[in-house]
């Protein structure tokens, strides 16, 4: 395939784009940072205007749309610039090259709510309100994309992690560096959630990209939930942390990080507060899906968790 992939110089991207460029397939990434790369293009999607757009040297096969402000804390127009103003400028970019196959990576976030959510489907209905910002523009880039006249498929990976994780595990593993890692409590079962390794994920939206016969949305996991908590714990004590000893209770988490983040948007503070709503809530509730419709399409995840776990330890003691 000839494919474009926005936000390659992120994540998910860049490990798609990796993935896909190793397979074969001829690939130009597209990201916001500037790489020293012939088969990629810097360019701001949220802030270039589409009939400035640079040329390709060909006209893709598929476009896999992965930029995004990912983050767990930002500025409101961020949120809106990177992920709803960025795809109106990625489906007129596919408009001008052909209408090709556009695979856009959501988020699962999109159906969160606090409490606990098990067997969520891709016919689960979104909430009225949403978690944060960034569901909710992810919500708001659905709508976009739903209206392409091209064909469309829209993915929702949950939890995504691995080798490259900018967004969740660092935030833990920093924590945990800094002495800041509590136990949580008050739940009468762990929460348990689902993953997914990066390797199966950039796997799952090259088969997408493949099989314009495919349409709607996609749920994409490692179909295999885990104790959250207890999965944290083990990455910390395998990176040589000390495990937490203080204590501390959900409802007492919850309004400390909403007074924090309340803070940080009012007094206009540098970075992003230590601990988020959100983020107490990735710890707290159970998040799981059916994976029925991407195991019949897609088939099994190729990576365990635990294969998975064993990669991103491995990458992250060359990190420390």
């Amino acid at each position: 395939m000839r494919l474009l992939v926005t936000g390659a110089s992120g994540f998910v991207g860049g490990r798609l784009w990796e993935r896909a460029t190793a397979a074969g397939h001829e690939v130009v990434g597209v990201g916001r940072r500037r790489l020293d790369r012939p088969d990629y293009l810097s360019v701001d999607l949220g802030r270039t205007p589409s009939e400035e757009l640079p040329a390709l040297p060909w006209r893709p096969d598929a476009v896999v749309h992965c930029a995004a402000r990912a983050t767990p804390y930002a500025r409101r127009a961020d949120y809106d610039r990177d992920n709803v103003i960025a795809t109106r400028t990625v489906l007129d970019w596919c408009a001008a090259l052909g209408n090709p196959r556009l695979v856009h990576v959501s988020s699962s976030s999109v159906l969160y709510r606090d409490g606990d959510q098990l067997d969520l489907t891709e016919e689960t209905p979104l909430p009225d309100t949403f978690a944060n910002d960034y569901a909710r523009t992810k919500a708001d880039s659905e709508r976009i994309v739903r209206g392409y006249a091209g064909s469309w498929v829209i993915a929702r990976p949950r939890a995504v992690f691995g080798p490259g994780d900018t967004v969740l595990f660092p935030r833990i593993i920093a924590a945990a560096k800094a002495g800041r890692v509590p136990r949580l409590t008050g739940r009468a079962t762990p929460a348990v959630g689902d993953l997914v390794y990066v390797d199966n994920l950039a796997d799952y939206l090259l088969q997408l990209a493949a099989r314009p016969d495919l349409g709607g949305v996609y749920h994409l996991t490692n179909a295999e939930p885990v104790e959250i908590q207890a999965l944290l714990l083990e990455v910390i004590g395998r990176l040589g942390f000390d495990p937490p000893s203080r204590e501390v209770g959900l409802t007492a988490a919850m309004r400390v990080a909403t007074v924090l983040e309340r803070a940080w948007r009012l007094l206009h503070l540098p970075g992003e507060p230590p601990i988020t709503p959100y983020g107490v809530g990735v710890l707290s509730w159970s998040k799981t899906f059916v994976p029925d419709k991407m195991l019949r399409d897609l088939g099994p995840p190729a990576v365990s968790v635990a294969q998975g776990v064993e990669e991103f330890v491995a990458w992250q003691r060359e990190q420390l």
